[in-house]
């Protein structure tokens, strides 16, 4: 028995939903070797009106084909797909929402994309992101990363290139009170709600941290703390970052990580989706600063 399967194991996680997120794991090498012959960009956009890296598209295909084979996911949720995928087939009841590959933009300048994974052991894709019974994201740089949280803390691991296997790189990890911020959104369109948000963080000394991956920006932000943030702007009061495939996922486990998310005024996990490319603002970061946001929103 592996690292990653003790680990979840120990998470009293459901037997269906600890051999869903092995199937996946198992899958992060082939992921990463296709980086090679899927560099271009697609002239079709995905169901978010985005241009489609060709990773994108063969990520989505090839974990949509896993989930389908086995057997265990009874609904999926897609950033890459326009409507819900149900699998009439399925024995499971599993519920899976996920972000393929995230920040596949930066593929041809070998920066760090990732793909997410939100799971909920039973029902379909629109739950609250509290409710989640596991979430977890593979990170592909230098290492190749899972990060996994199965509502017991969060667990990272990196795979051994020498056997494949998974190795423990921290056992419980705790995300602190850094000095670092990411933010999206063009500046002249920031609320002046955001600009004064930013002022404070300049204020207090922060530095900029932002490769435009929200996963590999919240990875680092998990690591040194400070927050992330892609807000809510002028025109486009939801922001940009999707509730079900994003926010939930990786709000779920910065906050097992003793960190939180608010869009500014409330907690995006007590939100039940109402549909399918629902977008949110987020913060998301050290309890401590994300406290402040709130309370400069309130002002």
């Amino acid at each position: 028995m592996g690292a990653l399967e003790e680990y979840l194991i120990w998470c009293d996680l459901p037997s269906d939903v600890i051999s869903l997120i092995c199937q996946f794991a198992n899958e992060a090498e082939a992921i990463r070797r296709a980086f090679l012959k899927n560099q271009t960009y697609c002239s079709g956009r995905n169901a978010s009106g985005e241009q489609q890296a060709a990773m994108d598209t063969w990520a989505d295909g090839y974990l949509v084909n896993l989930f389908s084979r086995s057997g265990l996911v009874r609904e999926l949720a897609s950033e890459e797909q326009e409507d819900i995928i149900r699998f009439s087939e399925a024995s499971g009841t599993i519920a899976v929402v996920m972000d393929p590959l995230d920040g596949s933009s930066l593929i041809q300048t070998n920066l760090a994309v990732g793909s997410i994974i939100g799971i909920y052991a039973d029902g379909d894709v629109f739950q609250k992101g509290r409710d989640m019974t596991a979430a977890l994201y593979t990170l592909y740089g230098p290492m190749t990363v899972l990060v996994v949280c199965g509502g017991k803390g969060v667990r990272s691991f990196a795979i051994d290139p020498e056997n494949g296997e998974f190795v423990v790189l921290c056992y419980d990890i705790r995300i602190p009170e850094g000095l670092q911020y990411g933010t999206g959104g063009l500046r002249n369109e920031w609320t002046p709600e955001h600009t004064a948000v930013i002022r404070h963080c300049n204020d207090k000394g922060y530095k900029i941290r932002y490769s435009g991956s929200f996963v590999a920006d919240v990875h680092q932000i998990l690591t040194y703390g400070g927050f992330y943030s892609y807000p809510a702007l002028k025109g486009k009061p939801n922001g940009k970052l999707r509730l079900l495939f994003e926010a939930n996922p990786l709000g779920f486990i910065v906050t097992q990580a003793g960190g939180a998310i608010s869009d500014g005024k409330i907690n995006p996990l007590d939100i039940i989706p109402s549909k399918h490319h629902q977008k949110t603002p987020i913060y998301i970061g050290s309890p401590g600063i994300i406290k402040t946001i709130e309370e400069i929103h309130a002002v």
